[in-house]
């Protein structure tokens, strides 16, 4: 007996006593890369299905093994960028014939980056129901551990092109927006893309490889230092990664505001008071807004 099938029993237990109705398609969270991560009730319904379709049916039938889950072949159906279209009505048909139908991309959530999104908009469009199964992101799992100030606000930008300038383009677009950003990419795309991430110099990164996994790294750097990083060692250039572009520059930010205030109260205050209230006003420490006040006055004497 695997050592997750203990799990199937458990999901059984824990949500038998829930309505999941039938002809309905559900989007279903698997692991991105940790077993341990898949859901009670995902196995719970996973087990409930009448049809499968999978971005990879060999993946998928693996994943559902691993976990005691065995299912005929007539239930599997793939599902992939390139019949997206062509399967989509292949679900719809069997969910009118009252099936259960589940859909998995390889990892994490589908529809995101993954495929999937095609067959739920064609679903909706049949006005046939679509319930969502969470679990597994790489988006939301590094972000809960970016450690983002703010609002929370965040842009999803997922893989960037493969092009050059279209990605450069769209790294130029990340410069002018002050909001997080998070960037997936794969590992033989990722030396490029921090070369070019580079020139937003000192925003913050944080940068996960292999999330989940048993050689997990999450670390955070300046974006001027990203390339540098990843040359100290094979092993930062493996894996998938997930990046999130902190918003712009918080220190820099609050020094630039303070530097605005400090202009303000240097004009009608002498320098130590206009020192001490920027300090009190903005949290700056005192030192160097006072470096700063004399560096201003002796360019105004000169």
């Amino acid at each position: 007996m695997s050592r997750f099938e203990q799990a199937l029993a458990a999901s059984h237990a824990a949500t038998a006593s829930q309505d999941h109705p039938s002809s309905c398609l559900y989007v279903v969270a698997t692991p991105i890369g940790n077993m341990a991560d898949m859901s009670l009730r995902a196995l719970h319904v996973l087990s409930l299905a009448d049809t499968l379709a999978c971005e990879d049916t060999r993946h998928s039938q693996t994943l559902l093994r691993l976990y005691g889950i065995e299912k005929p072949a007539h239930a599997w159906l793939a599902l992939h960028q390139h019949n997206e279209a062509q399967a989509s009505q292949e679900v719809i048909v069997r969910l009118r014939q009252g099936q259960r139908a589940v859909y998995l991309s390889d990892a994490g959530t589908p529809a995101i980056s993954d495929p999937g999104a095609r067959l739920v908009n064609a679903v909706q469009a049949n006005q046939l129901r679509c319930i969502p199964i969470p679990g597994s992101s790489s988006v939301t799992c590094l972000l809960s551990v970016s450690g983002l100030a703010g609002d929370g606000q965040f842009v999803f930008r997922g893989f960037l092109s493969s092009k050059s300038a279209e990605r450069q383009q769209s790294i130029l677009e990340i410069a002018q927006d002050a909001r997080a950003q998070v960037i997936l990419e794969a590992p033989h795309r990722i030396v490029a893309l921090a070369k070019d991430l580079a020139s937003l110099d000192q925003r913050l990164i944080t940068i996960g490889r292999e999330l989940t996994k048993q050689f997990e790294q999450i670390h955070q750097l300046s974006a001027i230092d990203l390339p540098a990083w990843l040359s100290k060692s094979e092993s930062h250039t493996r894996g998938e990664f997930a990046l999130v572009i902190h918003p712009m520059n918080l220190l820099n930010n609050s020094l630039a505001s303070a530097e605005r205030i400090l202009d303000l109260l240097l004009k009608e205050l002498p320098l130590k008071t206009a020192v001490q209230l920027t300090s009190e006003i903005t949290g700056e420490a005192r030192n160097p807004l006072y470096e700063l006040a004399l560096q201003k006055r002796r360019a105004s004497e000169a």
